[in-house]
């Protein structure tokens, strides 16, 4: 079963199989015990700064022939047990996998896998002839994780595909989590009043309508045309930008070539500005100079699913916005 959660009306589990717990002393306890890869330790920071999450430690290093030692210090038998962080690579993803089949080894009552940014995105289904669709194969991976007492599942966020909740199967449950009230709040903030909400391309129309139908604005997507070399260009346009502020929503930034194409045609068109807002800031390689000095943005936005957004952003202009209240909101219930 899948269940959807959206901001402030995030839902937990079903009934009180994420309530309470029972430590191995007896004491009955409603603290998160939350343990994170490496990479995610900034938010497990963040996390474990409201009073229902507590910060698990655990011990790594490396041996000399590269293989990874891990160990799970903090007694987690009984405990509700999150283990937080992402797909971001192959080393992260395993990591993840490890801790999460230790915890329930050690005797978590409940298990929450929570995975800001879910990678391998980008091969979510098969369009070649023996194309491996990755997303599927890592939802197998963590679906095999062995059921802690009173189950285990998955948080997801903000995911390309809403597909890819339906890949994972067996004992583990998965929620989507939306950053919608976030990202609301964000475009609203670069926007101001008068704006229109723009999308990189048809494929994202809808749910860019769906947003602009909450703020109040005007939507558009573009048309794009597809050239024999694989170069595209825009085509056409459904609303009239002319003289108007635009903001572009996407999923996830990642080289921002479709941002910056998307950014020239709004301008093109006769918009006064454009800014674009982001769930997901992976910005490999330069990518965030590159779109810093295309200077076609007034704002760039994203949020901290993604280690590598607070990375990028100590060297060049982004704004980031953290999670942590969402999944702290999420936790609680």
């Amino acid at each position: 079963m899948t269940e959807t959660a959206s901001g402030n009306e995030s839902r937990g589990g079903s009934g009180s199989h994420f309530a309470a717990g029972t430590g191995y002393d007896g004491v009955v306890t409603t603290r998160n015990l939350v343990f994170a890869t490496a990479s995610y330790g900034y938010l497990q920071d963040s996390l474990c700064g409201y009073d229902h999450c507590e910060a698990g430690e655990i011990e790594t290093r490396p041996f000399p022939d590269g293989e990874r030692y891990l160990r799970i210090l903090t007694e987690s038998v009984g405990r509700n047990v999150v283990v937080l962080g992402g797909t971001i690579n192959d080393a992260d993803t395993l990591t993840l996998y490890d801790l999460a089949c230790a915890t329930v080894g050690a005797g978590a009552r409940t298990l929450t896998l929570v995975i800001p940014f879910f990678g391998y995105q980008t091969m979510e289904r098969r369009v070649k002839k023996g194309e491996v669709v990755v997303a599927k194969t890592r939802a197998r991976l963590f679906s095999s994780i062995p059921p802690a007492g009173l189950g285990n599942r998955v948080v997801l966020m903000d995911l390309h595909s809403e597909g890819i909740p339906h890949y994972f199967s067996g004992e583990v449950r998965p929620v989507h989590l939306s950053a919608r009230s976030l990202m609301l709040a964000e475009i609203r903030r670069v926007g101001g009043e008068e704006f229109v909400l723009g999308a990189t391309d048809a494929g994202r129309a809808k749910w860019v309508e769906s947003l602009a139908n909450d703020l109040g604005v005007e939507g558009a997507f573009i048309f794009k045309r597809r050239h024999d070399d694989g170069t595209t260009e825009a085509a056409s346009m459904n609303a009239d930008v002319h003289g108007r502020k635009v903001v572009i929503y996407d999923d996830m930034i990642r080289t921002g070539g479709s941002l910056i194409g998307a950014a020239r045609a709004y301008l093109d068109a006769g918009a006064t500005s454009t800014a674009a807002v982001a769930t997901h800031g992976v910005f490999p390689g330069d990518a965030l100079r590159r779109l810093n000095d295309s200077g076609l943005f007034t704002h760039i936005v994203c949020t901290d699913s993604h280690p590598r957004s607070l990375e990028v952003a100590r060297e060049s202009r982004l704004d980031v916005v953290t999670i942590a209240e969402l999944l702290a909101e999420f936790l609680e219930t």
